[in-house]
């Protein structure tokens, strides 16, 4: 009877069907990848999801089990559940989707939708009916020693495992939260930098608007005086106008130059030195941190995040340009 297991039998269980879940999961994601995927939080073969998933309809469904509707309801309510409050947990935690529901009809903060939960309901009845069966039967064979040693060692490896990705886990979030910060001092420099230049320019135009309005009014008296003086006046007038030609040409650009320098210049350098060193700390993510944060973002490849939405796709772009190295080195190194 379900309901009459030991401790280190509900633990094999769960070691049993966080297989059969990582099983599924890798062939799934590797087919629509082309190509090998070992999916998962953890870097063993083990979701521990579908584990907790299959103990909770276990348990879930034993006062109903001989009905298969109820299980199939029972199983769809309890498995759901579950799976809102991991999904919402991991994310609160990492600030990383691991799975992600959105694009369907009627999901729920993309943790869980109507799909997913059929699919929990259909998964339900097969595992009560027919999967758990011959699991439950095995099991139950095994000498209660050998079942206790068995749970115990597998509950250390996956206790080491699981810190081992929690902290990797850790470490692409730090990873992702420096790299948020950086383009967000960047933008804020950029910003910075826009509202200089266009006090700059709009300092330049007023100047050159002053300057140009005067001109226009000493050239419109002088313009007045020609027509009542003589000849040596209109040459007179020549002089001046080649003044002040020489004097938009030449001079006012060289006060504005002096402008720009004495009042604007220390701003521009100290921006451009910010920007250059945001740039060089995105470009020099090359730590164990950041090395783990790719592993990681490697085996969760539907990982999304609101708040990092740009920056984990950025370090996305940098992890697949990783790879297509290594995998031009590989066919080098096979032709020769």
């Amino acid at each position: 009877m379900m309901h009459a297991y030991y401790l280190c039998q509900w633990i094999l269980f769960f070691f049993i069907y966080s297989f059969a879940g990582w099983v599924w999961e890798c062939c799934y994601v590797s087919v629509r990848k082309r190509r090998w995927v070992n999916r998962g939080f953890m870097h063993g073969p083990i979701l521990p999801l579908y584990g907790s998933g299959a103990l909770v309809i276990l348990i879930g469904t034993i006062p109903v089990r001989e009905n298969t509707a109820l299980v199939f309801i029972c199983g769809m309510i309890g498995a759901t559940i579950l799976e809102y409050i991991t999904g919402a947990a991991m994310e609160r935690i990492f600030h990383v989707k691991y799975w992600d529901y959105s694009g369907q009809p009627g999901n729920i903060r993309g943790y869980i939708c109507p799909a997913a939960s059929l699919c929990w309901g259909l998964f339900s009845v097969l595992m009560v009916r027919f999967v758990h069966v011959p699991v439950e039967s095995a099991v139950l064979k095994i000498p209660l020693t050998v079942c206790e040693s068995i749970a115990t060692v597998l509950a250390v490896a996956a206790s080491v495992d699981f810190t081992q990705s929690f902290n990797e886990a850790m470490d692409m979030k730090n990873i992702l939260v420096q790299l948020e910060e950086s383009r967000e001092k960047i933008r804020q420099i950029q910003e910075k930098l826009k509202v200089t230049q266009g006090e700059v320019l709009a300092d330049y135009r007023k100047y050159y608007e002053e300057l140009q309005q005067k001109n226009l009014t000493r050239r419109n008296a002088f313009i007045e005086q020609i027509q009542e003086k003589r000849e040596w006046q209109r040459r007179q007038l020549t002089e001046l106008s080649d003044r002040v030609e020489l004097l938009l040409r030449e001079e006012i650009p060289a006060k504005v130059d002096r402008l720009i320098s004495g009042m604007k210049r220390e701003d521009l350098a100290g921006l451009r030195d910010d920007i250059l060193q945001e740039l060089q700390k995105l470009g020099t993510r090359t730590d164990k941190r950041y090395l783990h944060a790719v592993r990681h973002l490697k085996r969760n490849p539907g990982a999304v995040s609101e708040r990092f939405r740009e920056t984990i796709e950025e370090l996305r772009r940098l992890m697949d340009a990783e790879q297509k190295k290594d995998r031009k080195r590989q066919n080098e190194g096979e032709d020769k």
